[in-house]
């Protein structure tokens, strides 16, 4: 294992931009050493904002020029083609440089994802990046892959995101053999689209622990590591999770303080509640993996605030220090010469 890790931060990118990555990279220097952050950007304005908030450049924390910024709302292909020297650009090219050895972004997923297969490309094995992230469970989390990337994934797709969230979910978790679960309507095998059961038919027939369909409340039940679906029913269900937790945090709130007593069992219930919340709030989980690229990528929450975003970068640092690029392409190699062998 290295001695010290270097990650870039897109520090333009997302709703709030250095208002959140630049604290967030000072608060999380302060529990991570051996660990180099560079904080790609608008130099002056970063080193601006370093300068009020007690900070300065140093061994661990540098700023590096970028002088284009990518919106929100911008076209990919335009980010692509039009800003080289984006803040997503030039932090992915760090990367590729092994400059750095991860990135992390809160910017423009499309301009992040298109620009990271055009700089970094695809490991050998796997036709497309698949985002990919932890979700909260009863058993404690799940990974599930993938969550908006791709709307028309094949069998093969869904066959290659299983390996890569069996090997991610192994490294990062130490599962020897983490469960894949295949996203459906229903656990009978007659259950779902000819996609979808060819690529259990793959699973099957593959080296993965594969465990069967999962239905939609098994994600959050627990019994798989691993959750397999398209991007398009992926993104659906991450949505609607994060939906129904504001929902359910919203009338919990209503409810206590409908009256002086609910207000009162609601002081009496306030660890409960503390930890309740903790359990499952979605910073705790901030920090998308884009799974299938030649070097570790993470995509932040746009609307991450500093919380959220120090959890993406330990992320980043995590992958870093389990080498899970390698260990994803290793897996595949070995499966690619066994198929041929079959």
């Amino acid at each position: 294992m290295k001695s010290e890790y270097t990650i870039a931060l897109d520090a333009m990118g997302g709703d709030f931009g250095p208002e959140v990555v630049l604290p967030a990279s000072i608060n999380f220097l302060k529990n991570h050493k051996g660990v180099r952050l560079v904080l790609v950007g608008l130099e002056d304005e970063l080193r601006d904002r370093l300068q009020k908030l007690g900070a300065s450049e140093g061994d661990n924390l540098q700023v590096h020029h970028a002088s284009q910024v990518v919106e929100m709302d911008e076209p990919p292909s335009k980010a692509l083609r039009g800003k080289k020297d984006s803040s997503i650009r030039v932090s992915i090219n760090l990367v590729k440089d092994g400059i750095a050895d991860a990135c992390v972004s809160a910017g423009n997923t499309g301009a992040l994802m298109a620009t990271g297969r055009f700089v970094l490309k695809t490991l050998a094995g796997i036709d497309r990046p698949a985002i990919i992230s932890a979700l909260p469970t009863i058993e404690g989390h799940t990974h599930v892959l993938d969550l908006g990337a791709n709307i028309d994934s094949t069998s093969e797709h869904l066959f290659q995101f299983a390996v890569m969230g069996s090997v991610l979910s192994s490294a990062i978790d130490n599962i020897e053999s983490p469960r894949v679960g295949l996203l459906n309507i229903g656990e009978e095998e007659t259950k779902g689209n000819d996609t979808v059961k060819v690529a259990a038919q793959l699973l099957s027939e593959s080296e993965l622990n594969y465990i069967g369909f999962v239905e939609g409340d098994d994600i959050f039940k627990g019994g798989a590591d691993v959750v397999v679906c398209d991007g398009f029913v992926g993104n659906v269900a991450l949505k609607a999770s994060e939906g129904l937790a504001k929902m359910v945090s919203y009338y919990m709130k209503e409810e206590f303080n409908r009256n002086i007593l609910t207000r009162f069992v609601g002081m009496l219930t306030l660890p409960v509640l503390k930890a309740f919340r903790e359990k499952i709030d979605p910073r705790q989980y901030n920090g998308a993996s884009l799974a299938g690229l030649r070097g570790i990528v993470i995509k932040s929450h746009g609307g991450a605030d500093i919380l959220a975003f120090e959890n993406a970068i330990n992320i980043a640092l995590i992958e870093a220090r389990k080498a899970v690029t390698e260990k994803i392409s290793n897996h595949l190699e070995s499966l690619l010469i066994k198929r041929q062998q079959d």
